[in-house]
């Protein structure tokens, strides 16, 4: 794959997302829940700021073209973007509460099966094929799997609930294709916030006074959420949607490895033993892009 703006783009973003960790783990002991409130509600004041300021024109074009759909596009739209909402919600939830009270370790393992998941779950609702690679690559990640079961069941139980509330968060979007992205996303915020707002009262905690909450969220806020979304927005302009999916996977390795060598979580050689194979199953599941097959001379 040739290396230009656009790649490094997509390659950044996940880079960033692997050091996600770094601003979560100083706030294990705040409620992953209060977390969650104090993420959506500054996202969502973020990115409405942001389309306001600097994309006006993309709202009115959005705009006009949902007035000018028929009934059934404006139900699918809408459908489509609130339980995408619903996912996207979900995932940061159980993510945040995965990193501060289960282990770095299954968060990373929750990220290098999604692709995997997305795959899997658009096969059956999308219908969309797979070839016997694919599905050989998925038999490798389900036996892996099941290997990192033993004996930490609860490690794979939520690793597996963190990939399969984003997989279906990207299936569903698939078809959520009219709109732009970023502007969907802020609605799904928005959406998110609405539905999390009366619960703040009753659920949430004494306001942080901490210096360091605010430090932490900011980063995450700013570092975590909208600077990897513009720059995979950015280079989804110039690349396609498969060549940032391998991406993605640049995100659990660097989890992984800050799991074992900063937060000297402790790993089996059964557990290296089930990663290898899933890197292995990713590998074999995008041979086609990873090894293009040269054309013959006629």
């Amino acid at each position: 794959m040739p290396v230009n703006k656009y790649y490094s783009a997509a390659f950044l973003a996940f880079v960033i997302w692997g050091f996600f960790s770094f601003a979560l783990k100083p706030l294990h002991h705040y409620p992953s829940l209060d977390i969650l409130f104090y993420r959506v509600f500054l996202s969502v004041i973020t990115m409405i700021l942001i389309n306001l300021i600097f994309r006006r024109s993309v709202i009115r074009r959005d705009f006009t073209y949902f007035k000018n759909s028929s009934l059934k596009q404006k139900r699918n739209i809408a459908i489509l973007t609130v339980g995408g909402g619903l996912f996207l919600i979900s995932n940061w939830f159980v993510f945040i509460y995965v990193v501060n009270h289960v282990s770095v370790k299954a968060a990373s393992l929750a990220y290098l099966i999604c692709p995997i998941l997305t795959t899997v779950f658009a096969y059956f609702l999308l219908k969309e094929k797979l070839s016997i690679w694919q599905w050989s690559a998925v038999i490798i990640s389900l036996f892996s799997c099941i290997l990192l079961s033993f004996g930490h069941f609860q490690d794979i139980f939520f690793s597996l609930v963190v990939a399969a509330t984003y997989a279906m968060y990207l299936v569903s979007q698939r078809k959520n294709s009219q709109m732009d992205k970023f502007l969907v996303l802020t609605i799904q915020l928005l959406f998110a916030a609405l539905v999390l707002l009366p619960f703040y009262p009753n659920y949430s905690g004494a306001i942080p006074a901490e210096p360091l909450f605010y430090s932490c969220m900011f980063f995450i806020v700013i570092f975590f959420t909208i600077i990897p979304l513009f720059l995979n927005l950015y280079a989804l302009k110039g690349i396609n949607s498969s060549a940032v999916g391998i991406m993605i996977y640049i995100n659990p390795i660097i989890t992984f490895i800050i799991a074992i060598l900063y937060y000297n979580e402790q790993v089996t050689s059964l557990q290296i033993f089930s990663y290898l194979l899933i890197l292995l199953s990713v590998i074999i599941f995008n041979e086609r892009i990873l090894f293009p097959k040269k054309l013959k001379a006629v």
